[in-house]
């Protein structure tokens, strides 16, 4: 048996919040581990139910985001760190139990993110033709359990969501077949399926005003390069109050949105007066328009299928509070897109808030807690939440940073107080967890597995003249992995 002295903790999920999180914990204790009592060494196990890491880098986010690859890179350095340990193809709950890993480590952290899309809730929603935006994230990212194949055959579609990934969701809608494979790493059926799409007119509903949308300055810049697209907007949005002016003003992202989403305003008005083109001036053969204080109230079927989408027209107040006029309009729409939030993962054996969408945690302190909320709910010893986990589905990948610095200081602070510098898990043999999931026929992927996986995709995009081309099924990430 070789038993050690280091600090042991486990991380569950290999995403940008594990990810951070490990690093993060491994940098603060060298700096703060003396002083605290806890030395400065620690082993990190990070454990992912997919056979590959990165989480919502890999698989949440539009493959034409630019930024995406700066991350991806930044994340792999972390995982190259001889003190984190990659367990990819490994799921909580299923390969592995809590009470294992209590065993094992000093403290469990939860980085699970999310998979799930908030339900519609209105009429109509159960209807041939409506579709969450995870589901359909899943399909153009490629996800391992994700759909192969993706009905694109409405050629009036409507997107709903004032967020992110509604203007993922849209754009990628509108795309141009080509155009994404030159500069993606989108998988061979993706393309395929984005080269048969139907649409020609889409419909993105906010329910709150131009001053209220949720969007990046870097959404609104990428909607603006859509090849063969003509954006279309309501000149009646724009025109906002003094307040709303003010109050907009007051937070610098919101004040770029709003000049960036005026900037779009000029743009739509030029492509109109050059003839209905798309932004470098050649003729549009598809049209997106974006309507704000639109909310859906409806989606309208006939024969089980969608056929129209109706809206309400709404007011926003500075101060963002939303209301409802009584004016309705219908849209002929064949789909309908909601992104309208997602539903973090549940964790076998961790209480969840129903209400707030995460693992149940103390005060949003990342502390897991024994339910919810109110009297009887207690601090359960070791456990902890980041990320969506920890304070649901808010926030870009950059805030995951700083959700994981409050967690770390915790953890740290806690390990401090326990018994033996903090050193409170019976089994302190660092091959103990390998020889139980071996008994079990689980066979982990490391993160020299995960980079033949890399290089794979690499050697196949290159073939093609592209940096990457993603493998989309498990078998053959695992073959891959595992050669």
């Amino acid at each position: 048996m070789s038993e050690t002295n280091e600090l042991r903790i486990a991380v569950i999920g290999a995403g940008p919040a594990g990810v951070y999180s490990s690093d993060i914990f491994l940098r603060q204790l060298g700096k703060l581990g003396e002083e605290l009592g806890l030395g400065t060494k620690a082993r990190i196990d990070l454990f992912e139910k997919l056979p590959v890491p990165f989480g919502l880098v890999r698989y949440g986010v539009a493959p034409d985001h630019p930024s995406i690859k700066f991350i991806a890179s930044a994340l792999e350095k972390t995982l190259d760190n001889p003190d984190i340990h990659l367990y990819c193809d490994v799921e909580f709950g299923k390969d592995v139990t809590l009470d294992e890993l209590l065993e094992r480590y000093d403290a469990v952290l939860f980085a699970t993110g999310a998979v799930e899309d908030k339900p519609l809730g209105l009429p109509g929603a159960d209807l041939d033709g409506v579709y969450g935006a995870a589901k359909f994230v899943e399909w153009y990212d490629g996800y391992p359990t994700g759909a192969r194949e993706w009905p694109l055959d409405a050629e009036e579609v409507a997107v709903i969501g004032g967020g992110n990934v509604a203007m993922d969701v849209a754009r990628e809608l509108m795309r141009n077949a080509d155009d994404l494979k030159a500069k993606t790493d989108i998988p061979d059926n993706v393309y395929e399926g984005i080269k048969a799409n139907k649409a020609k007119t889409l419909h993105l509903f906010i329910r709150r005003g131009v001053a209220q949308a949720k969007f990046s300055v870097q959404e609104l810049r990428e909607m603006e390069k859509l090849p063969g697209v003509q954006l279309i907007i309501n000149e009646d949005d724009f025109d906002l109050d003094d307040d709303t002016i003010e109050e907009a003003g007051k937070d610098k992202l919101t004040r770029q949105m709003v000049e960036e989403l005026f900037a779009i305003r000029e743009m739509a008005e030029d492509m109109e007066d050059d003839g209905d083109t798309d932004f470098e001036g050649n003729p549009a053969d598809r049209k997106y328009y974006i309507h704000f204080n639109s909310a859906p109230v409806e989606v309208l079927g006939e024969d089980g299928k969608v056929k129209a989408i109706r809206v309400e027209k709404t007011t926003t107040s500075a101060d963002g509070k939303m209301t409802r006029t009584g004016e309705f309009e219908e849209y002929p729409v064949q789909a309908v897109y909601h992104a309208i939030g997602y539903k973090p993962a549940t964790a076998p054996g961790i209480a969840y808030d129903e209400r707030r969408a995460h693992l149940a945690n103390a005060n949003g302190d990342g502390r897991i807690t024994t339910e919810a909320s109110g009297e009887g709910a207690q601090v359960r010893e070791r456990l902890y939440a980041t990320g969506w986990a920890k304070r649901g589905p808010v926030g870009l990948i950059g805030s995951t940073k700083s959700d994981a610095l409050l967690i770390v200081t915790n953890m740290l602070e806690d390990l401090s107080k326990a018994a033996e510098g903090g050193r409170v898990a019976a089994d302190r043999d660092p091959e103990s967890i390998d020889r139980l999931l071996a008994s079990r026929g689980v066979k982990p992927i490391d993160f020299a597995g995960w980079k033949k996986v890399d290089a794979y995709e690499r050697a196949e995009g290159a073939k093609e003249g592209r940096e990457h081309k993603k493998v989309i099924d498990p078998e053959q990430m695992r073959a891959l992995a595992h050669a």
